[in-house]
């Protein structure tokens, strides 16, 4: 194992766990940002990002069943289309050239960083409740698949947006994560297999050591200067990398 990759990965995770307890999303986002950055190619980065997510996203799920978090209505019209997407996303990931999909990958990520911006200054894209959670669900997994994170942003931020209470809501998508990370993980693998896992096992380390100061983070940093920084950080490395992509 090379150690300093190691450690570096690590405190990438713990960076990304951190944004995600204080926001309750863009773990994989901000790991997916900074590994695409760094000339990872978009399906490795995927693979690798949510294969580290698995034991993440499993901790988190089970925490907010044990709280009584987790509306499970919610949870299966969530989970079961979110899984779909996410393995269909997977599929078209893996058999498209990394340099063909990356200026696309980086678009999303921008939209998204955007969006984190948007919250950060209390917009609101809608009032109107989801009434078809199954199609967010799925929409949602199928471009956390293609993009390596967004599941959160897309589902947490549009269910709240339009009405969902926020502890179900919460606590719903992130347990619903966990089913869809584990197939979307399992078919990548499937398709390209994992040879990073050290960036894989610095991921997971740093996301489980910054837990516990994720949990304290969000009771006293602002949530708005969280997703300042996080929207400001993955809208910077996106228009960086589409830039690159134009003049290469």
């Amino acid at each position: 194992m090379e150690w300093s990759e190691f450690f570096t990965f690590a405190m990438v995770g713990l960076l990304a766990q951190l944004v995600d307890g204080a926001l309750g999303m863009a773990y994989g986002l901000v790991s997916n940002s900074i590994l695409l950055a760094i000339g990872l190619p978009p399906a490795v980065a995927s693979a690798t990002v949510h294969t580290a997510e698995v034991v993440t996203t499993g901790a988190s799920g089970a925490s907010h069943a044990w709280f009584g978090n987790v509306r499970w209505k919610l949870f299966w019209r969530l989970a079961i289309p979110g899984a779909i997407g996410g393995v269909l996303g997977a599929t078209v990931l893996a058999r498209i050239p990394g340099e063909v999909i990356r200026p696309y990958v980086n678009a999303y990520l921008l939209i998204l960083g955007v969006m984190v911006l948007l919250r950060a200054f209390g917009r609101r894209l809608t009032r109107h409740q989801v009434h078809h959670p199954g199609v967010l669900g799925f929409v949602a997994g199928l471009l956390d698949a293609i993009g390596g994170g967004g599941w959160g942003p897309l589902a947490t931020s549009t269910l709240i947006a339009r009405g969902g209470a926020v502890r179900g809501t919460i606590g719903s998508v992130n347990a619903a994560e966990f089913v869809v990370t584990i197939c979307v993980s399992a078919t990548l693998i499937a398709h390209i297999g994992i040879d990073h896992w050290t960036i894989v096992l610095g991921l997971l380390t740093g996301g489980v050591v910054a837990a516990p100061f994720a949990a304290w983070l969000v009771k006293h940093l602002p949530e708005k200067v969280v997703m300042l920084a996080v929207g400001l950080l993955i809208s910077g490395i996106s228009v960086f990398q589409l830039i690159r992509t134009l003049i290469s």
